[in-house]
C-alpha cells in the first residue's frame, strides 16, 4: 500500500463545488487507489497536537468532532461513524514504542477531527472502513516526524492506508479572496516542496524549515505541514513520490497533495 499525503484545505471542502479539490477527493477511488480496498485507514491529522505519540483507539463507531466555528450550519449537520480501530490502534503504539518513542497513549474516545473526516466523507462515503488516528507532536522536528512513520511502515504490508492530513501551505493569517494573484512567499514554498520531493531530496523536506526561505510564512506553525513527514517515512528512504492534484484557494492555501510509491510497488 501506498502512503499518501493530502491537503484538506477548509472543512467546507465536503459541501463546496466550488473548490477544485472536491473533485479530487471525490474521484479518489476511481483515479488515484482504485484496488485493493484498505483494510483500515490511519490518519495522521494536523488537528491533534499532544506532547506524547497517541493514537485514538475507539471500539464502536467514531464520533464526528466539529472542530470549527462560524461555518454554515450544514456543516455541523454531517456524520462520518466510521468503525475505529482498536486493533490497529494497538499496533501502531506497539510499533513506535520498538521504534525508539517513548511514552505512546492510546485514546478511547477521541473521535475524528475534521482532518480526518472531511476528506474521508469524499474519499469513502460509505464509512465502512475502520479508522483511527494519530497525533502530532508541534514542538519536535521534521525528521522526528518521519522517523515516526519508518517505525509505521510494516502496517503496508496488512493493506493499512497511511494518509497524512494537513495542508501544502498554511497561514490563516494572510488568506486572500478566490480569483486573486498567488501571493509569491505561497507559491515560491509550493514549488520548492514540489522540486524537493519529487527530486527525492527527503533530508531537505526533514529540514524544511532552515532549506527553504519562504517556510515560516507557509508555516508558522508546523501542525499541518509534519503530517507530510510521518506518510514520507512510512513509504521508506526509496519511495518516489507523486504530485496527484494542485489548486489553490484564497491566494494563499495550496491543495498540493502526494502520493508516496514504496520501493516494491
Amino acid at each position: 500500500m501506498d502512503t499518501f499525503f493530502v491537503s484538506h484545505g477548509s472543512p467546507t471542502l465536503c459541501i463546496d463545488d466550488g473548490i477544485p479539490a472536491r473533485h479530487f477527493f471525490k474521484s479518489w477511488r476511481e483515479h488515484v487507489l482504485r484496488e485493493p480496498a484498505p483494510t483500515a485507514i490511519l490518519v495522521v491529522s494536523g488537528h491533534w497536537e499532544t506532547s506524547v505519540p497517541t493514537v485514538s483507539a475507539v471500539r464502536g463507531a467514531n464520533d464526528t468532532i466539529y472542530d470549527f466555528y462560524g461555518f454554515p450550519k450544514p456543516m455541523y449537520q454531517l456524520k462520518y461513524p466510521a468503525p475505529g480501530a482498536p486493533k490497529l490502534a494497538r499496533e501502531v503504539k506497539e510499533l513506535l514504542e520498538k521504534g525508539g518513542f517513548g511514552g505512546v497513549k492510546e485514546d478511547e474516545s477521541r473521535g475524528l477531527d475534521h482532518g480526518a473526516w472531511v476528506p474521508l466523507l469524499l474519499m469513502y462515503p460509505e464509512a465502512d472502513i475502520p479508522v483511527c488516528q494519530l497525533s502530532v507532536q508541534t514542538e519536535r522536528d521534521g525528521a522526528y516526524h518521519y522517523d515516526m512513520g519508518r517505525a509505521l511502515a510494516p502496517l503496508r504490508e496488512q493493506g493499512v492506508l497511511i494518509v497524512g492530513s494537513g495542508n501544502a501551505t498554511h497561514n490563516l493569517r494572510h488568506v486572500g479572496r478566490d480569483g486573486g494573484p498567488i501571493a509569491k512567499w505561497a507559491l515560491d514554498f509550493d514549488t520548492w516542496l514540489k522540486e524537493a520531493l519529487l527530486d527525492g531530496r527527503y533530508e531537505d523536506v526533514k529540514r524544511y524549515e532552515v532549506k527553504s526561505p519562504c517556510a515560516k510564512m507557509a508555516h508558522p506553525w508546523p501542525d499541518h505541514f509534519y503530517p507530510l513527514h510521518v506518510a514520507l517515512g512510512a513509504a521508506g528512504a526509496k519511495a518516489k513520490a507523486e504530485l496527484i492534484h494542485h489548486s489553490w484557494t484564497n491566494c494563499t492555501i495550496s491543495y498540493a497533495s502526494y502520493r508516496f510509491a514504496t520501493a516494491q510497488r
